[in-house]
């Protein structure tokens, strides 16, 4: 019993250690130092349009090999070391994002997109390896734990960053854009830091198949993975509920990785934002471990329809606010809701797989998350692109181009609904317990 709670903690760590990535980087300080430093000057949805395809370019990268490295993974019990190597290059590049210059906005697409790659393709194995540490009962409190931990972890690491970036003379920096590429440095330790904990406290078991060289890892993945392609044909159930959660996670991860991009496009204050952005975190660490006890509870289908709802909600408000107060209430709605759909869904998911192969299925399910990664930010860039040529006057004032950048990104951020409406009618009709009884004949 001790073990098991050991590697409970263990496991949860990693999402400790990785959330500082997702939460000062990707949807804090990369957006507003891309718009304000490395693409400056630019116009806001051009800025937006690039963040969206650099955002796009890694999902594709990670999700085209999502599911190969699962069943490599699998096949020689190597999810650890998989864990490591994408998580280390994530710290790499993060600490790489110091040293890009003032203007060099695509040179900090390419640091940025190799760091997602690291973070991405990690999580892959970190999934893979939650039937390791968790059984079915205490599954779904088990997932919302460790997305409770990122909360809580990546909240305390960004809580300090935005002071920093809020007080730089405070902390003996020169300005607020120091401060920002020190917290690259900072994000970049505590990753590579708390990532040991899982390393060193969570079991593995052994291969199903002894592989003695390299090549027959390999090899013996390639086949595992077509032999895969060749079940899934008769998991219709794992099938549906893989599209319901494309979809849907596409617009909770647009909503993440756009957020403040989008509140700097209505004219909202950087720090405003920043701030917003810090009581999402902490609202979500005790609103994770709230929806893991729901999906005990009530099942975690129900929580995730309830999550798909606020967001719906949220979306429409949002799309409206003219205010940062409003701003302020909507990063709690979203914090309520945001770490439960993901806890949820994972912890559903497992339900739904053969116990034998978790990071090969899981590869499944994070290919689909990344390619959703693609389609919402390359949406949302792409609409606000289009309605700003739709808006834009003949012979633009200074006031029209403000304007029309404002309701051009409320355009962009509606277009999340399709999202979310098309994933909870696909949902509708996943049945667990028939997806259970495929998962066990197979």
């Amino acid at each position: 019993m001790k073990s098991r709670r050991k590697a409970v903690w263990g496991w949860a760590m990693y999402d400790w250690a990785n959330s500082a990535f997702a939460t000062t980087v990707m949807s804090g300080f990369f957006p507003v130092f891309f718009k304000q430093y490395w693409s400056a000057g630019v116009d806001v949805n051009l800025s937006t349009a690039r963040l969206g395809l650099g955002n796009a370019a890694a999902g594709l990268l990670v999700a085209l090999a999502a599911p190969i490295l699962g069943a490599v993974a699998d096949r020689s019990s190597a999810r650890k070391r998989f864990l490591a190597l994408f998580a280390y290059l994530g710290v790499l590049m993060t600490a790489a994002l110091y040293f890009v210059g003032q203007g060099q906005w695509a040179f900090a697409v390419v640091v940025y997109a190799m760091g997602v790659i690291g973070f991405s393709g990690a999580n892959i194995f970190y999934d893979a390896l939650l039937p390791e540490v968790a059984g079915e009962k205490d599954v779904d409190f088990v997932s919302g734990f460790g997305f409770s931990m990122g909360y809580l972890g990546g909240g305390l690491l960004f809580l300090v960053n935005v002071l920093m970036v809020v007080m730089p003379h405070r902390f003996g920096l020169a300005d607020a854009g120091q401060a920002v590429r020190i917290g690259f440095l900072t994000v970049a330790l505590w990753w590579g830091f708390f990532t040991l904990f899982i390393l060193f406290w969570v079991p593995e078991a052994p291969p199903a198949a002894a592989r003695t060289t390299t090549a027959g890892i390999w090899s013996g993945g390639f086949a595992q993975l077509k032999h895969t392609f060749g079940r899934l044909r008769h998991m219709k159930t794992v099938l549906l509920f893989l599209c319901a959660y494309w979809l849907y996670i596409d617009g909770v991860d647009t909503i993440i990785r756009m957020a403040v991009d989008y509140g700097m496009s209505l004219g909202f204050a950087t720090n405003d934002l920043l701030l917003a952005l810090l009581v999402t975190q902490f609202v979500g660490f005790p609103a994770a471990l709230v929806f893991g006890r729901l999906g005990q509870r009530m099942g975690p289908r129900k929580g995730i329809y309830i999550a798909i709802g606020v967001y719906v909600a949220a979306t429409f408000w949002g799309i409206t606010m003219t205010r940062k107060e409003e701003f302020y209430v909507l990063a709690v709605v979203i914090g309520l809701v945001q770490g439960g759909i993901q806890a949820l869904s994972r912890s559903y998911y497992s339900r739904l797989i053969p116990a034998d192969k978790p990071a090969e299925f899981f590869g499944f399910y994070n290919m689909l998350g990344k390619f959703a990664a693609i389609i919402g930010p390359v949406l949302v860039g792409g609409v606000g692109l289009l309605m700003r040529r739709i808006l834009m006057p003949a012979d633009p004032t200074a006031t029209d181009l403000i304007q029309v950048g404002a309701m051009a990104a409320r355009w962009s951020m509606a277009s999340v609904l399709i999202l979310f409406a098309a994933g909870a009618i696909l949902l509708y009709f996943v049945d667990e317990e028939k997806g259970r009884a495929q998962a066990a004949m197979l």
